[in-house]
């Protein structure tokens, strides 16, 4: 399958079930890849913000990446998350962990430290020669304080061969097309944001790293076919029909929405580690309800 394939169409961020202790729940982790596999997403994305991977430590990390390897058992690509603000801790990660069966790594901005433009092409540029699997780039100013600007990207994209996507969320399109337009023609871009991935998918985007997608996979990955087979009215259907759930998942914040869905759905319990908490009772009343109508 080439580079182009394995990542078109709908990623899902995986989320990281808990037991009452904070503990992981392993059970839930394989309820959840199968609920994602058989309603027919198209990769899994291990270690994101949604898996907060933040809270893991490094021997749960390993152990976590490693079950979810074996249940996917190759039946769809696997990306990991590999990110952070320090390059050389990153590159040290890189060197000790085990790529076999894993199809990529997902690298976001660094966060806090708010390098220059020079500096983010030289932290990905570091990645890149260590990475022995492709590098998908994270834009997420939102959270990380750092914007990956159109001509950085750009030429990270021309200059190294095995950065082949950029996770795009920082909901500036003009900074979008601009990348859509100039970049390589093996290159993608995916959206990182599920409420604009339609619009996105219309200006050449090539499908989406999902958070709703852990939920409704099917409705989710079925309106992104639809886009990038060119069906928007029937897409458009689908993405006003999630639209205000997608946006309760993220009003008290993600993955705790998300997290207050799949325990709804009898998937996975609802919980979640500090700093981050569940969500308010009247936010989880209308997540119910939503869940109901959809």
């Amino acid at each position: 399958m080439s580079i182009q394939n394995k990542f078109r169409g709908t990623g899902v961020a995986i989320v990281t079930p808990f037991k009452k202790d904070l503990s992981i729940d392993y059970i839930g982790v394989e309820k959840q890849v199968e609920h994602l596999i058989s309603n027919g997403i198209d990769y899994i994305v291990v270690l994101g913000t949604t898996g907060e991977s933040v809270t893991l430590n490094e021997t749960e990390k390993t152990e976590l990446v490693n079950f979810i390897k074996e249940k996917v058992n190759s039946r769809v690509p696997v990306v990991i998350g590999m990110g952070g603000n320090n390059t050389q801790g990153i590159i040290n990660n890189i060197n000790k962990t085990d790529f076999s069966q894993v199809d990529g790594i997902l690298s976001v901005a660094p966060y806090y430290n708010k390098p220059t433009q020079e500096g983010l092409y030289q932290h990905f540029k570091a990645i890149a020669q260590e990475s022995p699997v492709p590098v998908i780039l994270y834009n997420v100013p939102g959270r990380t304080s750092s914007n990956i600007a159109a001509e950085t990207t750009l030429r990270l994209a021309h200059d190294f061969t095995n950065i082949t996507v950029i996770k795009e969320a920082s909901g500036n399109f003009s900074q979008m097309m601009y990348i859509l337009r100039d970049k390589p023609k093996d290159f993608i871009v995916v959206s990182g944001d599920d409420a604009i991935t339609l619009p996105m998918i219309s200006m050449g985007a090539s499908g989406v790293i999902s958070v709703v997608g852990n939920v409704f996979p099917k409705q989710f990955s079925d309106m992104v076919k639809l886009a990038l087979e060119n069906n928007y009215p029937e897409a458009q259907k689908i993405h006003y029909k999630l639209l205000e759930f997608i946006d309760y998942l993220f009003i008290d914040g993600n993955p705790a929405g998300v997290k207050a869905a799949l325990s709804i759905m009898g998937i996975m319990e609802d919980n979640i580690r500090l700093p981050l908490v569940p969500v308010t009772s009247k936010t989880h009343k209308r997540i119910e309800e939503l869940i109901h109508k959809i």
